[in-house]
């Protein structure tokens, strides 16, 4: 699987004299624009009732009565959500944005519309027979053309990993994807597999992984100048979750396939950062498991070794994110990396705080934390910042291990599984964690339901921005 050239069929280089002008605007600056129109115009404008609402259409024929103008309502001219509508609303034609009067797209304005337009002609037809088509936009003038690609071809390729079945991304398939990212960037990328994973000490992800018939691994891809400061990227790779012995029931396991969607999105940023050629010394480390039923598989109350030396109480056999997660993590701490960020499915506790479409952020670092809070604010893109509140620590105990994987209550269970992960990150100076859907459980513009890298945008921004040349 390859990360989609998005651009090739959603935006065109240049207006042509058939290329259609879409004039966006606000709700209040609707009656200026009437007072400019003909009487024929604002009367068809009142007519189909017409006022500038966000995703409002109003096509305006020419004189011989083709389309001649594309009015749109939008929240502000430079939302994203505001166009991204458009590309499968209007008739498949080129089109090209024409301000009001005397105003100007600043870059970041345009970007935005350019992202908004690119993500509202995602389509995922792996099993259709063709994919569907389009209405293409001039790029905006001032538009960073190749930020907007990078950044809608993370997204897309997060997407596809995480839409595809699991009869298709197992985790042969998910260290291939990590592969085939890795040739095109030149980074090398070693992956370790089966009971070399006990060899190699990665213990807790083998006994995450060894109850499936397809064999646990674990990626690690490593890029950039080794004198740049280090980043490391950590992604859970469930690819099936069936909660293992701990068996889920049928509506708990029917959304299963996106259970890697922590690892998606981590190789989505991935592409994003080594296409900007970022300055940084980047390492993704993914562990790739499919959580199953089968005489070999873990058992409640197992204590498990883990890379880090402290073993683990099994309260639960579905809390197997956190496991596979803190063999990655304690090899990641080991570089004592600049700034240390994993993703990961973890919680439905993070969902019932903060709904579907708000990723919750943990972080050791204040400046860190706000500075990705912004990105997100900034990027359309947003989170919400969670405590690693210490005293819940206490409800990890084991009697008989050093830790357990769940806590001993069914209250706070996002920060009692950032406070596992923590256990295992002692050396990073900065370390954040994000607990995500990954999944769009409504049909919006631009955020169709399916698989979504959550907060891929805004890490991308932040790190841009930290680690600008």
């Amino acid at each position: 699987m390859t990360t989609k050239r998005p651009t090739a069929l959603s935006f065109v280089d240049a207006p042509t004299p058939e290329t259609i002008p879409i004039t966006p605007l606000v709700r209040d600056k609707l009656d200026a624009w009437l007072e400019r129109a003909s009487g024929s115009q604002r009367a068809w404008i009142a007519s189909v009732g017409f006022r500038a609402e966000r995703g409002q259409l109003c096509m305006l024929a020419g004189e011989d009565g083709s389309v001649a103008r594309v009015l749109v309502g939008v929240r502000s001219i430079g939302d994203p959500w505001s166009y991204a509508s458009l590309p499968v609303r209007l008739p498949e034609r080129a089109y090209v944005i024409e301000l009001d009067g005397d105003e100007t797209l600043d870059p970041e304005a345009a970007g935005n519309i350019a992202l908004g337009w690119g993500l509202g002609t995602y389509d995922f037809h792996r099993y259709k027979h063709a994919p569907r088509t389009f209405a293409a936009l001039v790029w905006p003038e001032s538009t960073d053309r190749a930020r907007v690609t990078r950044v809608l071809e993370g997204v897309f390729l997060g997407r596809d990993l995480i839409n595809t079945p699991a009869s298709d991304m197992g985790p042969e398939q998910l260290a291939a994807a990590a592969r085939v990212l890795a040739g095109r960037h030149g980074a090398t990328v070693t992956v370790t597999i089966g009971d070399d994973l006990l060899a190699q000490n990665y213990p807790a992800v083998h006994a995450v992984g060894r109850a499936s018939a397809r064999a646990p691994r674990l990626v690690d891809l490593r890029w950039g100048d080794e004198g740049h400061p280090k980043l490391t990227l950590c992604g859970k790779g469930v690819c099936f979750d069936s909660g293992g012995l701990d068996i889920k029931n049928a509506g708990g396991m029917k959304l299963m396939k996106k259970d890697m969607g922590g690892a998606a999105t981590i190789l989505g940023l991935a592409h994003a950062i080594m296409d900007a050629e970022l300055p940084v010394r980047l390492r993704v480390l993914i562990p790739c498991v499919e959580n199953s039923v089968s005489g070999d598989a873990m058992r409640p109350l197992d204590v498990l070794s883990t890379r880090k030396g402290l073993t683990v109480e099994v309260g639960n056999t579905d809390a197997e994110g956190r496991l596979i997660l803190c063999d990655a993590l304690a090899e990641a701490d080991r570089e004592k990396p600049d700034l240390l960020i994993d993703m990961a499915t973890l919680t439905g506790a993070a969902r019932v705080a903060l709904g579907p479409s708000l990723p919750a952020l943990f972080c050791t670092d204040d400046e860190v934390a706000a500075a990705l809070l912004a990105a997100g604010l900034d990027r359309h893109d947003p989170l919400w910042r969670m405590p690693l509140h210490r005293p819940y620590r206490a409800m990890l105990d084991s009697r008989v291990a050093n830790i357990n994987n769940v806590g001993n209550s069914r209250f706070g269970g996002a920060i009692v599984a950032a406070l596992f992960l923590a256990e295992f990150v002692t050396a990073s100076p900065r370390w954040i964690h994000i607990d995500t859907m990954g999944w769009n459980v409504d049909n919006k513009p631009g955020r169709p339901v399916g698989g979504e890298p959550m907060a891929l945008r805004a890490l991308f921004c932040m790190l841009e921005r930290r680690y600008h040349r």
